[in-house]
């Protein structure tokens, strides 16, 4: 397919641009042996990434994407802290952006798209991830999971990001990896595109009918 008439495109982060799953899983299992918890292998921990860092280490204590059991406020704050501190010190070292990516970024702000960044990820987080891959400077607004009162699923964050650029949801394209930026999508009348590479949950991308299917970030220039 081929979308028309579009003006901005809106794109997750985690699991879409970037592959942050090593240093995200480096710093979950420091959290949990600090707190002599059992650690997990990557795999594990891809399947709990995509709702922001406090519900990644809620899941990480109860050691299960369904936080099924109870877990004591001040140890998750204490769990938190320790997680932050720690991915804020390593948050770019095995980090690297998917195949295709800045070329595919570059090539759609020539075509005169305007690019935006929303994902659930800590705000502070997100600037010094894009420097130091080199993404920064492609894109016109950046929003993090705290940045409003609600974080996609909902669809407050795709809203407001129209809002602050002018355009209407029509316009806009979201672009993510999990069923968070789609069901955010499909909430809003804007149309999606998925991406099969990501974190999202070990569930296909397809269950959450984005508006396109793609195996590859560059597949964007076909369709944009």
């Amino acid at each position: 397919m081929k979308f028309t008439n579009k003006k901005a495109i809106f794109f997750d982060l985690d699991g879409t641009l970037i592959n942050s799953a090593l240093d995200l899983a480096k710093a979950v299992n420091f959290m949990l042996q600090t707190l002599k918890y059992d650690t997990f292998e990557e795999d594990t921990i891809h399947r709990w990434v995509g709702n922001g860092a406090l519900t990644l280490v809620k899941r990480a204590l109860s050691g299960d994407t369904i936080i099924n059991k109870h877990l004591d406020e001040d140890e998750v704050t204490h769990a938190l802290e320790v997680f932050l501190d720690f991915y804020g010190k390593n948050i770019c070292v095995a980090t690297k952006p998917y195949p295709n990516v800045l070329e595919t970024l570059q090539n759609l702000k020539v075509k005169n798209y305007t690019l935006a960044i929303i994902t659930n990820k800590p705000f502070d987080f997100v600037a010094p991830i894009l420097e130091t891959l080199g993404l920064d400077n492609l894109f016109e607004v950046i929003l993090g999971g705290d940045s409003l009162a609600k974080k996609k699923p909902d669809p407050m964050p795709l809203l407001h990001v129209c809002e602050q650029l002018n355009v209407n949801v029509e316009a806009c394209v979201m672009v993510g990896d999990s069923k968070n930026d789609i069901l955010a999508a499909n909430a809003c009348g804007m149309q999606s595109v998925g991406v099969t590479y990501g974190y999202n949950y070990g569930e296909s991308i397809g269950v959450y009918n984005p508006t396109h299917i793609v195996n590859d970030f560059g597949e964007l220039n076909n369709v944009l």
